[in-house]
């Protein structure tokens, strides 16, 4: 699993979001790889209706009416969307709403993919049997330097922490990722996918670096 989260960059702004999820469709396509996408969620609606999964960034445990300004997961659905990240860095919930979105998410027959700092918490909320973990150390988010390079050793960890769990949760590597090179040593090291924002979205060539990226994964 590819995942990349868009972020709120100014690149993807407005139109720009369904080029860009064009690209990821073809390159899906010709290498075979999965590749989800999340985009700004005022712009999920542009790109629902790919074939290629649509992720919304984030999600709140509130219900379905009135409850204004809020992210819920059911409209989602109703939308199209696949799945969601749940406690990225960027956006940390507490526990108990984690545990009840993978929950929900999971009843929904939707996709969660719940984002760690550490292998404490990869510990912890494997448990919780998500689709995916993703171990981002926060320090290393957009830094340009990947965790495989920097802390090898915390994905080789984080993955047999997940395997101990014993249940269909799988690990996505993410943090700093730039290169295919970092992508070949984060699966190598046990991943079985990544989660990449700035290293994509920010690049100049989308195409080339998406294809460098998921051939690196095969």
């Amino acid at each position: 699993m590819f995942v990349i989260n868009c972020k709120n960059y100014e690149e993807i702004a407005g139109e720009e979001i369904i080029k860009f999820v064009k690209i990821a469709e073809k390159v899906s396509k010709k290498h075979n790889v999965k590749i989800a996408i999340c985009p700004p969620q005022h712009l999920v609606g542009l790109v629902a209706n790919s074939p290629i999964p649509i992720f919304a960034q984030h999600i709140d445990d509130s219900k379905v009416g009135s409850t204004t300004g809020y992210i819920v997961p059911e409209l989602l659905k109703k939308s199209k969307v696949r799945g969601s990240l749940i406690n990225h860095s960027e956006h940390r919930i507490s526990s108990s709403e984690i545990q009840k979105l993978v929950s929900r998410l999971k009843d929904l027959k939707m996709i969660s993919v719940v984002c760690v700092k550490d292998v404490a918490e990869v510990k912890k909320y494997s448990k919780l049997n998500p689709d995916y973990i993703a171990i981002e150390p926060p320090e290393l988010i957009g830094s340009g330097k990947a965790v495989s390079k920097e802390r090898p050793e915390l994905i080789e960890k984080a993955a047999k922490t997940v395997e101990s769990a014993k249940n269909n949760t799988k690990l996505l590597c993410g943090a700093g990722i730039v290169s295919g090179q970092d992508v070949a040593k984060a699966i190598e090291l046990g991943s079985k996918g990544i989660l990449v924002a700035s290293g994509i979205v920010k690049a100049k060539d989308w195409s080339k670096i998406m294809s460098e990226f998921a051939k690196s994964m095969t």
